[in-house]
């Protein structure tokens, strides 16, 4: 799943039309949180989402007006109010959302935010909204890895620069902030919305056999870069693994060894046998992945635990760390449900580790 922010200078090679919506700030039940973003071509929905149904259908409507003149506009809908309508969903909250009519005006910052986050570094997305009129608002964004350029008060500069250091400290992909700014000679206040911005999780799959290609595809839908590793190049190799975005073939025990393991690693060992299974889930042991799991019957899984313990090389508590039998209890069968069961478990993961 490519990050949307670097969707948008190919959409708008598609012609004129393209608008950026992005929730910015909500209370009570909403069907998305702030920084939820979707791109609109000439008022048709193209990528991402803002929460779906009545919210999108309504932006949507906007955003057919506004791209012409490039007008943008801070949004905000009463989700709780009663309706006749038993398509609107009532939410019971309130959902504040920003629509650009000319994001690739800040082209420079989404492309230094791609460059930045192939590199494998980190940032906030800074964006500064100023009241135009009464229904308009002027957007500025800038790409901040401890600098930012937008042209504030100097005060008011390093308060920002404190807050992007600080959401980058706390390495939470959740921490969207907004901050109110006063603007020398102006009654209104300009809203500065941080947006944090970080390497895509890594996904690592031991083993490329079906049960490996399947959650290889749901772990790219569910937004990871993944690796799959396997030492038979007629399983390791780009036609069978489409979707893979780094493929290691070696010995499978010795790429995971080598391989870096930190609090943005998830791992699913599925290999074709139990030698396998064991030579790459040793290196994981006690390391700082966010998660391990592996396949295997329960049987297989307690010889192998029995194995761990009396070989030295895990201890009990370590053991409780593995998710093994891997996946959730969906009742799976198939190879496909397998994988869903897979995915399923990383998502609940990644969502505690947020």
């Amino acid at each position: 799943m490519k990050n949307i922010y670097f969707q948008l200078e190919e959409t708008g090679n598609n012609g004129p039309g393209v608008v950026l919506a992005t929730v910015v700030s909500v209370s009570g039940s909403t069907p998305q949180k702030p920084g939820s973003s979707a791109i609109f071509l000439n008022g048709r929905l193209i990528a991402g989402t803002i929460g779906g149904g009545i919210i999108e259908s309504r932006i949507a409507t906007y955003t057919s007006s506004c791209y012409e003149g490039k007008e943008s506009a801070l949004l905000t809908y009463n989700l709780d109010k009663e309706t006749d309508n038993p398509e609107e969903a009532v939410c019971g909250g309130t959902i504040t959302i920003l629509v650009d009519g000319d994001p690739l005006s800040a082209i420079k910052a989404f492309r230094e935010m791609e460059q930045g986050i192939g590199a494998g570094q980190p940032g906030v997305l800074v964006t500064r909204v100023v009241p135009w009129n009464d229904t308009q608002v002027l957007i500025k964004r800038c790409w901040a890895t401890g600098h930012c350029d937008l042209q504030l008060p100097g005060n008011e500069m390093q308060r920002i620069k404190e807050e992007v250091k600080s959401i980058l400290l706390s390495g939470k992909r959740s921490d969207y902030r907004q901050l109110d700014i006063a603007i020398p000679g102006e009654q209104n206040m300009a809203k500065i919305f941080l947006e944090p911005v970080f390497p895509p999780q890594h996904l690592i799959i031991a083993g490329a056999g079906h049960v490996g290609r399947a959650v290889s595809h749901q772990g790219k839908l569910l937004g990871f870069e993944v690796t799959v590793i396997d030492d038979r190049v007629q399983y390791a190799n780009s036609i069978n693994l489409p979707d893979a975005d780094n493929i290691i073939v070696r010995d499978i025990g010795r790429a995971m060894q080598e391989i870096s393991k930190d609090r943005d690693t998830y791992i699913v060992i599925v290999t074709r046998g139990h030698s396998h299974d064991a030579d790459a889930l040793r290196p994981c042991i006690g390391s700082q992945a966010a998660y391990v799991g592996m396949m295997g019957s329960r049987v297989k899984v307690a010889k192998m635990h029995e194995e761990f313990i009396a070989k030295g090389w895990a201890t009990e508590e370590q053991w409780t760390h593995i998710c093994t039998p891997v996946g959730v209890e969906i009742g799976s069968v198939t190879v496909e449900e397998i994988a869903v069961s897979i995915a399923a478990q990383l998502i609940r993961y990644r969502g505690n580790r947020q």
